[in-house]
């Protein structure tokens, strides 16, 4: 969509968007690394623990060693064995990188059973999008992104109601001629429906 914008009208945008559903590594990384877009995005992250042990936000990343730093002060690193011929990382098929302790490390550590208490050593998992994930992050935390949440929110406003309301549910007509034409006869029932709620009523 934004590439037939660009090519039709000659606009780009520099921010985009979107609710969770947008939220993906992959996407994120797609606007911020290719387009250089903003995504004002919620992240989706599912590595939050909900068993009282650490999270991967617990531990620091140190971009310029490449390694994450424990809550304990130790390091999980990509390579164990041989950690001054650093290799390129190995990427797992849902695009992420993997860091782990040292065994020895977890086991003399005091927070073992709030680390990993049913594992040898810890290890976590960093998405090759990172990065972009961090900037859409960053973004939430301003009032840029507060602006943009309450007018996604009026947008979407609009269509649940053009669904529960109207029954724009799904598309009745075929082809695009057609879905354009049901749209704007249901567009043109909200709009009326929202006009005569504005009439005054007589006392």
């Amino acid at each position: 969509m934004i590439d037939r914008i660009h090519d039709r009208f000659g606009l780009f945008p520099n921010k985009l968007v979107g609710d969770t559903g947008y939220g993906s590594a992959e996407m994120l990384g797609w606007l911020v690394e290719e387009r250089e877009i903003e995504p004002h995005i919620p992240v989706w992250d599912k590595s939050k623990r909900t068993d009282g042990t650490f999270s991967r936000e617990d531990f620091a990343y140190d971009k310029a060693a490449d390694q994450y730093t424990c809550p304990g002060g130790h390091t999980l690193q990509r390579y164990r064995r041989d950690f001054t011929n650093p290799r390129p990382p190995k990427v797992s098929k849902d695009g992420t990188i993997k860091y782990r302790a040292a065994k020895q490390n977890c086991s003399q550590c005091a927070l073992k059973t709030r680390c990993c208490p049913n594992q040898p050593a810890r290890a976590v998992t960093r998405s090759v999008h990172e990065e972009a994930r961090d900037v859409a992050r960053a973004i939430r935390d301003t009032d840029a992104y507060m602006t943009s949440f309450i007018q996604r929110r009026k947008v979407e406003m609009l269509f649940a109601h053009l669904k529960r309301y109207i029954g724009v549910s799904m598309m009745r007509l075929r082809g695009p001629k057609g879905a354009t034409e049901q749209f704007q006869l249901a567009a043109t029932a909200q709009n009326l429906r929202k006009l005569a709620k504005m009439v005054p009523q007589p006392v």
